[in-house]
């Protein structure tokens, strides 16, 4: 079958390099004289057959621009799922669903589509392949950098400066006020938004959730020390899914226990909405209720001062840096090759510096950061190593 036009849609949080991926695309497309249309808001764009022209005269150096031009949504056509337990029933009602979706291909007038997004909106584009045989090809697309399918997605290294720059920025005020100041960043699941710039801004306390904290060991005594050894003010980076041990959780803190999270509420995909517990306030309240912590800073001549920042939609915000438009050009220009050679139901990938090609179910896998990694050993050497050298000093 010939390709005369492409759908692309992007689904799930916006992030910077987004519109590079469509003018990857748009530039490949034009090149094999394709025609490519936007399907606004992601996957309700596309069950509702919501459409916007990509005609590239009109988008000189889209690449440069934040954001997505389609719009976004955090729709899932198979929500309704998880409110079936018999799972047989489950399965047979997910190849409906898919065998529904399949039909706006040709109401759409499109004969093959590129998702943009992350595990959630790829898990869709997999199921739509796997039960339908549907021409539809992915593009790694999550600020959080947790698809196993990939080295790196696009907005992730925009993202990584803009919080280390917030927190280089917010090292003047703490140093001015003489404060604590823990500022959370995205990471619902995996912490490498807030390793890498914790590491890059030279965070005090790096915590994420791959490594369940205690409040007590890694939190208290760590700030403890570090007044007694002198130093004045202190940067914690906190992922919005940090969580404490449940040991931690049921001795340590006074306004929060595991009821608390539990509670939380779903997104449409079922995830916890982590944000909504306010990590970094619980931490600010569970710290201003020490009273040894204040009397510790008190012998040092520092009034206990504790402020939250939550970084939050600013991460997404601004204009792509060099490495993600590069990168989103690039993954847009494979994923139009993709569908010129027939191989449906891959998503393109960034192999150390090659771009490669990956199955839906593999590529939407979740990535963490391994216990063993030397971004652990860095972090906790930054940690210790910095107070334990003032201590030798003195």
């Amino acid at each position: 079958m010939t390709i005369k036009k492409i759908g692309i849609l992007t689904g799930g949080g916006d992030c910077p390099g987004l519109n590079s991926v469509l003018y990857g695309a748009m530039l490949k497309a034009f090149d094999e004289e394709i025609e490519c249309i936007g399907i606004s808001k992601g996957w309700k764009g596309f069950m509702e057959n919501l459409t916007t022209p990509l005609n590239i005269a009109d988008h000189d150096d889209l690449h440069t621009v934040g954001g997505t031009l389609l719009y976004t949504s955090r729709t899932n056509p198979f929500k309704e799922l998880q409110d079936i337990n018999d799972e047989e029933k489950k399965e047979e009602r997910k190849k409906e669903i898919a065998h529904e979706m399949s039909k706006h291909f040709d109401e759409l007038g499109i004969d093959a589509l590129i998702a943009i997004g992350g595990d959630d909106t790829l898990g869709v584009a997999d199921a739509l392949y796997k039960y339908t045989n549907a021409k539809v090809v992915g593009c790694p697309k999550t600020i959080d950098n947790d698809l196993m399918g990939t080295h790196y997605t696009f907005g992730f290294w925009s993202a990584v400066q803009l919080a280390s720059n917030a927190m280089d920025n917010l090292t003047t005020t703490a140093r001015s006020h003489q404060r604590v100041f823990i500022v959370e960043i995205m990471g619902r699941d995996a912490g490498f938004l807030t390793m890498y710039s914790g590491i890059s801004s030279g965070a005090d306390i790096i915590l994420i959730p791959e490594t369940p904290f205690d409040l007590e060991d890694d939190v208290i005594e760590v700030l403890k020390r570090r007044a007694n050894s002198g130093h004045k003010y202190h940067i914690i980076a906190c992922s919005e899914g940090a969580y404490p041990s449940n040991d931690s959780l049921n001795r340590d803190f006074q306004t929060i226990s595991k009821e608390t999270i539990e509670k939380l509420p779903k997104d449409p995909f079922g995830n916890p909405i982590l944000p909504k517990l306010n990590m970094s306030k619980i931490l600010a309240k569970e710290l201003d209720l020490r009273e040894d912590l204040r009397d510790v800073f008190k012998e040092n001549g520092v009034d206990l001062e504790v402020r939250s920042v939550v970084l939050g939609h600013t991460m997404r915000a601004g204009t792509p840096n060099a490495f993600d438009r590069i990168l989103g050009l690039r993954f847009g220009l494979a994923a139009v090759k993709l569908i010129l050679n027939g191989e449906f139901g891959n998503m393109v990938s960034l192999q150390g510096n090659q771009i490669l090609t990956v199955p839906f179910d593999e590529g939407v896998k979740k990535k963490y950061i391994s216990a063993e990694s030397d971004k652990i050993e860095l972090r906790d050497l930054m940690v210790e190593i910095r107070y334990k050298a003032r201590e030798i000093q003195q």
